[in-house]
């Protein structure tokens, strides 16, 4: 079923392609080691492209397992109709343990504390919580020391005596995956061997063991274990241009970004554009203005930087982004098309020579990740090629 591209004009729109994100999926899968399943991250809004379309999409293509941050993203799912596994792993004292457990989440618990609270909500519940516990091999984040390792192990092996939790999974995350031959990679990956190794003996009977993110399910299939969580390349988008390209990969960017010209005019020599007149004109010429701003995620780190598809050119940002808009300069003569109403891209695959989130990365000097993932919620979600058929039904938090 595709969804229906509005008649209307948008004053913005990130158009997303669930096809794209179908075929993203189903490309990752074929990078997989036998026997390893595919988890899709769909966490902060999926990326900044909508949860519940993506995550349908996703499993559709066969991804086995949604993993998301907190759990009030993955009981939204819940909430949704979603019944698929799914894991939520950032948890703070006081949220939802009996919710979740009721729900049939996993739940990741990686210190004491989590496992107390984790083990009382399962008695109130009145039924065993799923829990995978998390080893810190050296991200130095979330997760257990190895030196803690035993105590967490052992008080989890208690818990499943007593039927208040069943452990689910092992897992952990790599830190520098994303650097080809970093030692640090190899080094977690024994770390986490031996900590696998150790809790089995100690008789945890894991469903699935993972530690292989993005870069590592397209570089380290010896990383793959029963399961990878590929956030980043599900959208489309390389987890580091020392990779490779999204194209290398097979991969498809979904979001496209675009809005409507909002106005044209010509301005003479020497005229200051935005604020701080950081931009003078240097010569008679026409300026562009688009309706997007840093309120909308534009990165105002890209100010005089960013790249911009207008009437068949890249054009750059001129001057410095404001709130809710930014101007390009179009130059002398850019062409009787060029007016009001004119679409500007700001980034997209890169099939018709629009830039891309990673050409905004570099403007930025951040990570493509970033630029996706903060495109704000006055940018209606359009889909395509998908089940959702209106902007309305997808908009930033559907299904929440």
């Amino acid at each position: 079923m595709t969804g229906t591209v509005p008649t209307s004009p948008l004053r913005a729109r990130a158009e997303i392609d669930l096809g794209a994100l179908r075929g993203n999926v189903r490309a990752l899968r074929a990078r997989l080691a036998p026997g390893a399943g595919l988890m899709a991250v769909v966490k902060s809004d999926a990326y900044g492209h909508g949860a519940l379309p993506c995550a349908r999409a996703a499993l559709d293509a066969g991804a086995s397992w949604l993993g998301t941050a907190t759990p009030h993203e993955a009981l939204a799912l819940r909430a949704a109709g979603v019944s698929a596994p799914v894991l939520c792993w950032l948890w703070t004292p006081g949220d939802p343990w009996r919710e979740a457990i009721e729900a049939g989440l996993d739940m990741s618990v990686s210190a004491m504390w989590a496992l107390r609270e984790v083990t009382e909500a399962a008695r109130e519940a009145g039924r065993p919580a799923r829990i995978q516990l998390k080893a810190d091999t050296g991200l130095g984040r979330n997760g257990c020391q190895p030196a803690d390792w035993p105590e967490l192990v052992a008080a989890a092996r208690a818990a499943e005596r007593d039927g208040t939790v069943r452990v689910t999974g092992l897992w952990s995350h790599f830190a520098c995956a994303d650097e080809p031959g970093h030692a640090s990679t190899a080094a977690q990956l024994d770390v986490f061997q031996e900590l696998l190794a150790y809790a089995e003996k100690a008789g945890i009977e894991p469903e699935v063991r993972h530690i292989a993110n993005s870069p590592a399910a397209l570089t380290l299939p010896e990383s793959h274990f029963d399961l990878v969580r590929t956030g980043i390349a599900v959208y489309g988008i390389s987890p580091s241009a020392d990779l490779g390209t999204s194209r290398d990969f097979g991969l498809r960017p979904v979001m496209t970004l675009s809005a409507s010209v909002a106005l044209v005019k010509r301005v003479p020599e020497g005229h200051g554009v935005s604020y701080g007149h950081t931009y003078r004109t240097s010569a008679e010429t026409t300026l562009g203005l688009i309706p997007l701003g840093y309120a909308d995620g534009i990165p105002r780190h890209a100010s005089g930087r960013g790249p911009v598809l207008v009437g068949g050119t890249v054009r750059r940002v001129a001057g410095r982004v404001a709130m809710d808009q930014f101007v390009v300069d179009l130059g002398a003569d850019p062409g009787d098309d060029v007016g009001a109403g004119t679409p500007a891209v700001l980034f997209g695959p890169g099939d018709d020579g629009e830039p891309t989130a990673a050409d905004w990365a570099e403007a930025a000097d951040t990570i493509a990740y970033e630029i996706v993932t903060r495109i704000g919620p006055r940018v209606p979600r359009v889909y395509v090629n998908g089940q959702e058929d209106s902007e309305d039904a997808g908009r930033r938090g559907a299904g929440r």
